[in-house]
């Protein structure tokens, strides 16, 4: 059986035509699945960029931590140490309070006995009339011994020496003489002038002749500060010399050393103030004290010693 030319034409149109069908309805398939993952691809990506976002906003959150984290380490760091320092006021304050309440419990035995002991003296001044007179009359004599006292220093010490240098005052029980320092050291220093030989040999005479008498030497500064090689400050300055004036009554003008005492007093208990030069000036002075010897009161002030009617 022979096929014609026809025939085969007619089959090759109808099998390209029906290829052709098939190959379109796949390409449609294809860019249909093509948009679709396009479109999948865009939410991704959109995904994508929330996600990003996310991620910076929670590194952004993350440091902001991390900053609050390392405030809150400093803070509670600072709040430890706060604490470690209020534990250690803490202790100082019941230590203080101990120390108080001792003292306290101190203060109650003294006072008891002080008050037992003032009993004891009013009674024996209430029996004892002539302990009372002796009182009065020893410290009418004292009132005339340190005024005889005061008007023969003044009366010694104004010959060559000018007033503003030299002070004399009676006080109650004692005598003072307050002494320039222009007048008894050199500048900043506890070396005595000749001038303070002169005026100190005429205070021995005085005192000399008066054995039931007592010396203080006291030394006062300004408030300046110093410091040398030989001076720490103001307290070592007028320690030294009030020394110096004692070393001098006891070696060159033979007073008896178990009459003398040395004090300094530093750029304290002033006269006049600081911040002028004049005021300064005051401050700086040598305070000679004499004074009745301590044991002589004890005695007088001692019930034992009352004598009988």
């Amino acid at each position: 059986m022979r096929i014609t030319a026809t025939k085969i034409a007619i089959y090759l149109c109808v099998g390209l035509t029906m290829t052709s069908c098939v190959a379109k309805k796949k390409y449609v398939s294809l860019r249909t699945e093509l948009e679709t993952a396009n479109k999948d691809l865009g939410k991704c990506g959109e995904n994508l960029n929330a996600a990003m976002a996310k991620l910076s906003t929670c590194e952004t959150d993350r440091e902001k931590l991390r900053t609050d984290l390392s405030n809150n380490q400093n803070t509670l760091r600072l709040r430890e140490e706060q604490m470690q320092d209020l534990r250690v006021q803490i202790d100082d304050f019941k230590s203080q309070r101990d120390k108080q309440l001792t003292q306290v419990g101190d203060l109650t035995v003294l006072s008891k006995s002080a008050n037992d002991n003032i009993k004891e003296t009013l009674s024996q001044l209430e029996k004892k009339d002539k302990y009372i007179h002796l009182l009065q009359a020893a410290k009418t004599k004292a009132d005339s011994i340190n005024l005889a006292l005061a008007v023969n220093l003044k009366g010694a010490l104004k010959d060559g020496i000018e007033d503003k240098d030299v002070d004399v005052k009676v006080d109650k029980t004692v005598v003072f003489i307050n002494l320039s320092d222009k007048m008894l050291y050199q500048s900043g220093s506890a070396s005595l002038t000749p001038k303070a030989n002169e005026v100190l040999g005429k205070i021995a005479k005085i005192i000399e002749g008066r054995p039931d008498l007592e010396v203080m030497v006291e030394g006062y500064t300004d408030n300046k500060p110093i410091k040398t090689s030989c001076i720490d400050d103001n307290w070592d300055l007028s320690v030294k010399r009030a020394t110096s004036v004692v070393r001098v009554l006891q070696t060159k003008f033979n007073v008896n050393p178990n009459r003398l005492i040395a004090s300094g007093r530093g750029e304290y208990n002033t006269l006049a103030t600081n911040d002028t030069e004049a005021g300064r000036a005051t401050n700086r002075r040598t305070r000679i004290i004499i004074l009745p010897k301590l044991d002589q009161f004890y005695d007088l002030l001692n019930p034992n010693n009352v004598p009988n009617k």
